[in-house]
């Protein structure tokens, strides 16, 4: 079990109370779509965005797994889902990418606006198309003087919307060649560079999503991320952060909701008995704490193996299976504990259903982590 420092608690507790803070009117935010610029504001005044961030860019300096511990703080405070999903999306989109491959040049510039929130930032990956298959990427990026020009279009922009600064992942290479794809630094007022209109989707729906169109968009050599054709290289270290990242804050939201649903099985009483004492009930709890504990463990036990350098595809994979399937089922769990009351909108647990099964879509598919962890067994 890992000790936490009174430094550690200390940086817990503000992102505790900032989410609380942040997810209170999330009923209404959640029924309209509505990105929280007030929680915005007050996560700059934080300072929290720059945790795992160097000091000469106005970061924290905090290692991986203090910055996990801090938003799992912020996951079990804020009730309000999609705006840890946003927080963590600028954090992992821009800032891990610029901090481990950006050169000094690109650092100075864009890192301190990733820190105090000022710029922010966004990934464009996916495509209409192509989906998780990055080797079937259209975007294209060619060599003009000093510039590259990158054309296409990327689907499923998560921040889109409200984003300052873009990392455009575009093929450089042949396509289906391992070094086809480059990583670059667009910003948002790029010629050519078009942002769609918001998209409407089942759960997080307080975090602004949208398309991204790239027509001829002169991009200066010098923001490639890391070298040309290591895009791979690039996205493969800020899919681990994202997992670690993203699914930490789920694991505080699942701390929460069993806390919630426990109060609520001891209080609830029918047929003259709190239902907690129902065994058809009490076997809900215990399975949303193996839930809990399971995630918990492989979550910090992988961020600890990434830290000391081991090897982690199969355990990131697994870690984002069992954390997003634990979500699904607690989240669902919930609502049955809840019966009547956590069918209806406005008590906010069906929220949790629909939020829950974003995470076994998003930073790669349930079904395509599962074919990782096949391959790594040598079933490929």
């Amino acid at each position: 079990m890992i000790k936490w420092t009174d430094e550690q608690r200390t940086l817990r507790a503000a992102a505790a109370e900032l989410g609380a803070v942040v997810g209170k009117d999330h009923l209404e935010r959640d029924a309209t779509g509505t990105f929280s610029e007030q929680g915005w504001a007050l996560v700059r005044e934080s300072g929290l965005l720059g945790l795992p961030f160097g000091a000469e860019y106005g970061g924290l300096d905090a290692d991986l797994l203090t910055t996990m511990y801090v938003l799992e703080g912020l996951g079990e405070s804020c009730r309000d889902g999609g705006f840890p999903f946003s927080v963590t999306t600028h954090v992992v989109s821009t800032g891990v990418p610029l901090q481990r491959f950006g050169s000094d040049e690109l650092k100075q510039r864009y890192l301190p606006g990733v820190c105090s929130g000022s710029a922010i930032g966004a990934h464009a990956i996916s495509e209409p198309d192509a989906g998780s298959d990055m080797m079937a990427m259209r975007t294209t990026a060619v060599l003009d003087g000093d510039d590259y020009v990158l054309s296409g279009s990327k689907s499923f922009v998560s921040n889109g919307p409200i984003a300052d600064t873009f990392m455009v992942y575009a093929r450089t290479g042949k396509s289906g060649a391992p070094d086809a794809i480059t990583t670059f630094l667009v910003e948002r007022d790029s010629l050519g560079l078009h942002v769609g209109q918001p998209m409407g989707k089942m759960g997080l729906k307080t975090s602004p999503l949208s398309e991204l169109f790239l027509d001829g968009v002169r991009v200066p050599a010098s923001r490639v991320v890391g070298k040309v054709g290591a895009g791979f290289l690039v996205l493969d270290h800020v899919m681990k952060w994202e997992i670690l990242l993203s699914f930490v804050v789920n694991l505080g939201e699942m701390e929460h909701r069993l806390a919630e649903c426990v109060r609520h099985a001891r209080s609830r009483k029918q047929f003259g008995r709190p239902i907690g004492s129902y065994q058809s009930v009490s076997n809900k709890l215990v399975d949303m704490r193996i839930g809990v504990e399971t995630s918990r463990k492989w979550l910090y036990d992988t961020a600890e193996k990434l830290v000391a350098r081991k090897a982690v595809t199969t355990d990131i994979a697994i870690t984002k299976l069992v954390v997003s399937e634990a979500n699904v089922a607690s989240a669902l769990a919930a609502v049955q504990v809840f019966g009547g009351y956590g069918y209806m909108t406005e008590y906010g647990v069906e929220k949790d259903v629909r939020n829950a099964v974003a995470g076994t879509i998003y930073s790669g598919t349930t079904e395509i982590q599962r074919q990782r962890v096949a391959a790594m067994m040598g079933l490929g």
